[in-house]
């Protein structure tokens, strides 16, 4: 560890420099993760910290070791969100002018807090690739400070101050699961957990269709990949950094990835049982759990690592996240076209419990016949048995249903 790019005590140094300012992160006891996982679980609650994620914790560190010179000529950053909210906040305390470059689509909620903290934003481009680029140039252009969001020694030993909080309050912790984007926060925490024990595991998630470290740590080197769409807007990233991976090459002991739905079930199972409301991004690493129980020993802890969502994303993802747990239930279903015909259905659906949220009922259109009328239907269920129960019951009754 001692040719690594941050050590244990630069972690320990952060957390004196935080004192103060942040407070420990509460962690929680998650009974239906500890029955599926077969040993304890807890939810480190991130999403809870100052600015709803873990990324004021290495801004702040970043812009407080700045010279006075550097913080006269002001900071520029480029973030999604979550990096851009932290850079805005941290600079206010500490005197610095910010400046934040966000992709054109960032979330609105991300871009209004960002600018309520007092930074300058400028939306720029499509992607955070986009944004960071022209952050650059600015900062070139200017002679600001460029804060980039995890692979400076700084930041991540910022990040790594939730590493130390997770051994504090779970001693005995023998698997960590952690949302990985550029790698900050994973780089973080193993330097600092590393060092306590060498025996604790760490295991990065990433969004599977933006999952640049595998093969990175395949070839030895980082490697650049192309993203595709992913509600995970909070760990894009198409490559990690030079940093983060070689800390993690040498650390981590294993990385997986979550599919969307895996995602939108942790989303869902984290607001019904945890009572914790966290960005698709910050569920990643209760995503894992889910999708790969084998990798994790108890005592577990899963890293929230965000709280800010876009609340109409947030409606959409519910929704992707009780189809994914069979509890919505969406099917078209031809019907006669005589009166009756749909008063019939739905009460058989209410005589199954189905709970009817959308209808839409169709009587004229080219692939029905002249005396056919077809609806599509949107329900909640109770679980996937009662969608079987639906199904076949329907079914029995005589009605045509299509998935498609």
């Amino acid at each position: 560890m001692t040719s690594l790019p941050v050590l244990p005590e630069d972690v320990a140094a952060a957390r004196d420099l935080l004192r103060g300012t942040f407070s420990a992160t509460p962690m929680l006891h998650s009974r239906v993760l500890s029955e599926r996982l077969g040993g304890p679980v807890y939810l480190k609650c991130e999403n809870l910290q100052r600015t709803g994620s873990f990324k004021a914790r290495g801004g702040y560190v970043r812009l407080a070791r700045l010279t006075e010179a550097d913080r006269s000529r002001g900071v520029v950053a480029a973030s999604a969100g979550n990096h851009a909210q932290g850079v805005a906040f941290a600079a206010v305390p500490l005197g610095i002018k910010a400046t934040v470059f966000m992709p054109e689509g960032a979330p609105l909620p991300k871009i209004a807090a960002t600018r309520g903290y007092g930074a300058d934003v400028i939306l720029h481009g499509a992607s955070v690739e986009d944004a960071m680029a022209a952050a650059i140039a600015h900062s070139q252009e200017q002679g600001s400070v460029y804060i980039h969001p995890f692979d400076h020694p700084d930041v991540i030993a910022g990040q790594g101050t939730v590493g130390l909080e997770i051994i504090d309050q779970c001693p005995d912790v023998r698997t960590i699961a952690i949302p990985v984007g550029g790698g900050g926060l994973a780089a973080g925490v193993a330097v600092a957990v590393k060092a306590h024990d060498p025996g604790i595991r760490i295991v990065g998630a990433q969004a599977a269709a933006a999952a640049p470290l595998p093969p990175s740590i395949a070839a030895g080197h980082p490697v650049r990949i192309d993203t595709l769409p992913t509600m995970a807007d909070g760990i894009t990233v198409s490559h990690v950094g030079d940093l983060t991976f070689q800390i993690l090459a040498e650390l981590a002991d294993r990385v997986v990835t979550v599919s969307e739905d895996g995602l939108s079930r942790a989303l869902l199972l984290c607001l019904e049982r945890a009572k914790q409301l966290v960005e698709p991004a910050g569920a990643a690493g209760v995503a894992a759990l889910l999708e790969h129980p084998d990798a994790f020993e108890p005592p577990i802890v899963a890293v929230l690592s965000g709280g800010n969502i876009d609340p109409l994303l947030l409606a959409k993802v519910l929704r992707h996240g009780l189809s994914a747990a069979g509890r919505y239930l969406a099917f078209r279903c031809r019907l006669p076209d005589r009166p009756g015909a749909l008063a019939t259905l739905l009460r058989e659906l209410a005589d199954l419990g189905a709970n009817v949220l959308e209808i839409v009922h169709e009587r004229v259109a080219l692939r029905l016949h002249v005396d056919e009328a077809e609806v599509l239907l949107q329900m909640e269920t109770r679980g996937p048995g009662h969608c079987e129960e639906v199904i076949g019951q329907l079914r029995q009754a005589g009605y045509t249903l299509n998935f498609g």
